[in-house]
Order: C-alpha cells, then structure tokens, then sequence
C-alpha cells in the first residue's frame, strides 16, 4: 500500500477573509476589498489576473478610511 493521496485538491488563492459587506458608496466588499464582478468571476480568472487583482487591493483600502457620517451626521440634521 502507498501512501499516495487518493484524492488532492487545489485551493485558488482568495483575499476572503469572510466580511461579505458591500460598501454603498464604492461598491466594494469591505472585507476583501474586491467589487462584485471579481468576486463573481474570481473563479474562472486566470492566476495572473487574481494576481493583478491582488496586487491593487493595498490601494483600495484608502477609499474605506474615510468616514460617512456617524455622531456628526446625526448631528447636522
């Protein structure tokens, strides 16, 4: 008898960290920072363009550092 594994399987690479919230406003996961279409497509996208994906998502966390409303929008009314 082998050791060999009878059945393997590859994970694709995935920046989901299960914080499935689309932001309003810029129409973005706010977990993962990917938009609807590439969470939609990510499986059937090639490696290298999850990776270019992958490689823009440090620069899209800026867009949800800026706050849209809370205590001072309440306020305002």
């Amino acid at each position: 008898m082998t050791d060999t594994p009878i059945w393997t399987r590859s994970e694709i690479d995935s920046p989901c960290i299960n914080v499935c919230v689309v932001h309003p406003e810029t129409r973005l996961c706010t977990g993962c920072l990917r938009s609807i279409d590439e969470i939609t497509d990510w499986s059937r996208m090639t490696p290298e363009a999850r990776a270019v994906v992958m490689a823009d998502l440090p620069d899209r966390a800026a867009q949800h550092k800026v706050r849209r409303g809370g205590r001072a929008a309440r306020l305002k009314r």
